[in-house]
């Protein structure tokens, strides 16, 4: 008898629920020793649960039931802080990791719960059936990877860096895993595209006037530049009256002493500008062969971002004086939404139509491959 792929992590999603619950009325559980132990031990005993049975040649597939797991206790977070439900995780946010109880801690729980369990789920399925997950796969890399390249330095600069737990530590796997998961799916053959020598010369003839959506693209771009060096300035402490205006009138959030926001904009100044400035090259001169790839990973890693960055600064738990004003809502959180749209329009464009972004193949090779 078969079951069908998604039952084994939808089981471990909701196995979390009734296992937290458990843990949450032991008394032991109040020792920051023992629920980082009792941590890892759940996760080696969750892995040899799917291990075992299992007879899956990608490593990858192990990695995505038990982060499913992960997923249903992230659930389980983001609901007990939103007063969903009551009596399931308490003791981890007293004595594990009490920053999670921040506006910006319970947003990527959220991220973490639907859309990468989302992911893992279409993961599993596709290696089940011998797919290729690798456009997938390199969206949760740049999704997972931003979140972990925030969360741990804002935990330590922060507000609550004098109470960091041995919990902490379950961080690791998940800041290692994600660097040896993104070796072994860039390394997966891409997807072929049937494209002869004469369309993809065709397409890379053409100029950028020749191709409104890249022009288009190139505007949002030229637009996430200046946003991105703007609100680098402005954690930077710039003294520029319009900083000071856009931190007290626009995103006051950016002042939160929880780090987590400022921590997020230096990200986006010293990674996301860089990319947005070559992907403007790419756009220009065509084959840029590593632009479809690397669009689709910081999509992933913008989309995580903004989500938790959007969804803190307007969350009750984010303190009054540092929530997004109602009067700045059509200009900051226009264009956050602009900022985070914007790069899943581009690497939809690259996976639409990539010859722009082939190499670029003589006839003679075209004849020889056909």
């Amino acid at each position: 008898m078969h079951f069908h792929p998604a039952l084994t992590p939808i089981g471990l999603y909701f196995f979390a629920f009734p296992l937290c619950y458990t843990f949450n009325s032991l008394a032991a559980m109040e020792s920051p020793s023992v629920i980082a132990a009792s941590g890892f031990a759940t996760l080696a005993f969750l892995f040899a649960v799917v291990y075992l049975p299992s007879h899956s040649q990608d490593p990858l597939y192990y990695v995505f039931m038990v982060f499913s797991f992960s997923s249903g206790v992230d659930a389980i977070i983001a609901l007990e802080e939103d007063r969903f439900m009551d009596n399931f995780i308490g003791f981890y946010m007293r004595e594990g990791e009490p920053y999670l109880t921040t506006a910006y801690g319970i947003m990527i729980c959220y991220w973490d719960a639907i859309i990468h369990y989302g992911l893992y789920i279409s993961m599993i399925i596709a290696i089940h059936k011998r797919k290729s997950y690798r456009n997938i796969g390199l969206y949760w890399i740049g999704s997972l990877t931003m979140s972990l390249i925030v969360f741990l330095p804002g935990n330590a600069i922060g507000k609550y860096g004098s109470e960091i737990r041995p919990a902490f530590l379950l961080n690791i796997p998940y800041l290692l895993i994600p660097i040896w998961a993104a070796m072994r799916i860039f390394a997966h053959p891409k997807n072929p595209t049937l494209m002869t020598a004469d369309q993809i010369a065709q397409e890379q003839g053409k100029t950028l006037i020749q191709r409104p959506l890249d022009l288009g693209l190139v505007a949002f771009l030229l637009f996430a530049v200046a946003f991105t060096l703007f609100r680098g300035l402005v954690v930077l402490d710039c003294p520029w009256e319009t900083c000071f205006d856009y931190i007290y009138q626009q995103e006051p959030y950016l002042r939160d002493p929880v780090a987590y926001p400022k921590v997020q904009m230096l990200v986006f100044l010293f990674y996301g500008l860089p990319y947005f400035c070559v992907c403007i090259y790419g756009l220009l001169f065509p084959g840029s062969t590593w632009m479809p790839d690397c669009a689709l990973v910081c999509a992933g890693a913008i989309a995580q971002a903004q989500f938790a960055h959007i969804g803190g600064s307007l969350h009750p738990r984010t303190p009054f004086p540092y929530r997004m004003p109602e009067t700045a809502w059509w200009t900051a959180l226009l264009s956050n939404v602009i900022y985070t749209l914007g790069p899943h329009l581009l690497a939809y464009r690259c996976l639409k139509n990539p010859a722009f972004f082939g190499r670029a193949v003589s006839s003679v090779e075209d004849k020889k491959t056909q």
